[in-house]
């Protein structure tokens, strides 16, 4: 839902998209779906998913053997099992990568600091300390005067805000998934962190949730 509202902010902003999704072995695949749908939906100028076994690694309740949380009241509160080690390092240094290869200074990203389930790699400091790496670290910044940014528009917004944005920018909230543990039907489960953060903005939103639940 995050990466949807993101990516019709920079549409409107008046960028031309490329979408970049991870396969990295994530128990809830049915997002990569989504990510198609979604990407198609807002006129992405291409989608491109790339393979990475962070299963190898493990150490997440989204990568391993170990059960999601659910009906959590304590969202926020400490980083829980659903972290996965290092993920938005790597996936921005993929992310960088491509964006260099495309001649690209600009990368939008869909982290949130407000309502979301307290993990260290959305904080707005590693979006600045991620950002002051790009510009050392690759040729594009090095051999010329463009400056690569990493943009985080939904850093400081509540997820009540997010869904008013996303309506007022015409995102079909009904593409879009959320679920840390969705069944075999890719329903979502309306009890992890996840999915309580998602109906929760929905409701504070004073809107309703296109999508179905299994709880």
């Amino acid at each position: 839902m995050d990466s949807a509202v993101v990516l019709a902010i920079a549409r409107e902003e008046g960028f031309a998209c490329e979408a970049l999704s991870f396969d990295y072995g994530q128990r809830h695949r049915a997002e990569l779906d989504a990510a198609r749908r979604v990407a198609h939906s807002l006129g992405a100028s291409g989608h491109t998913t790339l393979p990475i076994d962070m299963r190898a690694i493990g150490g997440s309740a989204l990568t391993d053997d170990i059960d999601v949380p659910k009906d959590r009241g304590d969202i926020g509160e400490g980083i829980p099992v659903t972290y996965v080690p290092a993920r938005n390092t790597v996936f921005l240094s993929y992310a960088l990568a491509l964006a260099e290869v495309k001649g690209a200074c600009d990368i939008f990203i869909g982290v949130n600091a407000l309502d979301y389930s307290g993990y260290p790699d959305c904080r707005p400091e590693f979006i600045e300390a991620f950002e002051r790496l790009a510009n050392l670290a690759t040729k594009a910044a090095v051999e010329s005067e463009n400056v690569l940014r990493i943009h985080s528009p939904l850093a400081q917004m509540s997820k009540a805000d997010i869904v008013r944005r996303g309506a007022e920018l015409g995102v079909d909230f009904a593409l879009t998934h959320s679920c840390y543990d969705p069944d075999e039907g890719s329903r979502s489960c309306g009890r992890c962190d996840a999915c309580q953060l998602r109906i929760k903005g929905f409701a504070e939103a004073g809107m309703k949730d296109p999508l179905p639940y299994s709880h």
